[in-house]
């Protein structure tokens, strides 16, 4: 009998597909960029800083090597590149709270960053790679994007709350979407469920630009001032470390996404929430991304685009379907056609026992979050 990880195992993809698809599954290896501006006068804090981290980071399960550079143009721009076996376990370390802790003494002497994310596809030099036995660490076929970087944060507020805070988030202007001539907004998505708040974005150009644009337009500053009474984690947007804190706790990554071939603009948009099993949200959100990759080659499958976001036990899968949620087959709506699945990672049922007949439909009601505004840039 296989387990769900040895199910949930393998490359994604192993040709080349026509459709928009991108993962972090593919079990090929990662190559992570990092590109810092150091302080003036502050470059040995920065070594120091960067050799404790070093350090520390050599023990992280899946970490295979890292490299630091300093321009020899201008000495306060460094550069950190770090190769990890895949993406998963680069993810699981830099989205954890020991990784908040780990680069603290950083911040005192870095006026900004900028992460890049990149799986290896091809390599030259070296020995002689034999490609049967390392097939899974180079990416097997290079994907094809839409341009769209997609993107969500979350959060949770007290209990009791809830009301006030869906007004206060459904009331606002939104924001110009041009951010420069390379940037724009395309669309916002923001659902709650209980008294936690996931808001999507879709950004096409430079995330970074769009997100620094939004948190400066007055209309989004009122808005995340008046939430600040009903947040569970205490924030203080005129301290830029608690600021930073904050939403870094609150990045809530894409994992995977992928736009089947056929589309329909009338298409409806759903988010729903996954009770994740302690420790099995990697597996859960890896298992959706297998489903919903066999389901976009599937023409009767009614979920024509999804993006799953996944952060710790976190796992948020936001889907466009033809005809509406509660017309769809509950199998392929909640992406989870096996029921023992499901039972094995999510706590629906409280154990581990598999659903009965008509439950995946029950499912489907408890996972899918409250709408509280989807907006759309006027040519998105």
């Amino acid at each position: 009998m296989t387990t769900t990880s040895e199910r949930v195992s393998g490359p994604l993809t192993q040709q080349v597909s026509p459709r928009v698809s991108q993962s972090v599954f593919d079990g090929s290896r990662l190559r992570v960029v990092l590109l810092v501006d150091v302080y003036d006068g502050a470059q040995q804090q920065f070594l120091e800083a960067y050799e404790l981290l070093c350090n520390q980071v050599a023990s992280v399960p899946g970490h295979v090597s890292d490299q630091l550079c300093q321009s020899i143009e201008n000495p306060s721009q460094w550069l950190i590149t770090s190769e990890w076996e895949s993406a998963p376990p680069f993810l699981a370390w830099v989205n954890s709270e020991e990784h908040v802790r780990m680069v603290e003494p950083l911040h005192s002497c870095v006026r900004d960053t900028r992460s890049l994310r990149f799986h290896i596809v091809r390599e030259t030099g070296g020995p002689a790679v034999d490609t049967k036995a390392d097939k899974r660490r180079l990416q097997a076929s290079p994907r094809i994007g839409d341009g769209i970087i997609r993107h969500a944060l979350t959060f949770t507020v007290k209990p009791g709350s809830e009301e006030t805070v869906a007004k206060i988030l459904a009331d606002y202007a939104s924001p110009d979407p041009k951010v420069d001539a390379a940037t724009r907004l395309c669309r916002t998505s923001l659902f709650m469920h209980g008294n936690r708040v996931v808001r999507a974005i879709e950004v096409r150009g430079d995330l970074l630009a769009a997100l620094r644009h939004v948190s400066r337009q007055p209309e989004v500053r009122a808005v995340e001032e008046a939430i600040n009474p009903y947040l569970e984690q205490d924030r203080d947007l005129n301290d830029p470390e608690s600021a930073r804190v904050f939403f870094t706790r609150a990045a809530l990554p894409a994992v995977h996404h992928v736009t089947a071939e056929q589309q329909d603009a009338r298409a409806e948009r759903y988010a729903l929430s996954y009770p994740a099993r302690p420790g099995c949200g990697m597996r859960l959100a890896e298992l959706l991304a297998r489903q919903d990759e066999a389901a976009a080659d599937d023409p009767r499958s009614p979920v024509l685009r999804s993006t799953i976001f996944q952060r710790d036990d976190v796992v948020v899968r936001l889907i466009d379907v033809h005809g509406g949620l509660d017309a769809a087959d509950p199998a392929l709506a909640l992406g989870l056609p096996d029921p023992g699945q499901a039972a094995e990672l999510m706590t629906f049922t409280g154990d581990a026992s598999a659903p009965k007949d008509g439950e995946l439909a029950r499912y489907v009601g408890l996972a899918r979050m409250d709408l509280v505004t989807d907006r759309r840039s006027p040519d998105a």
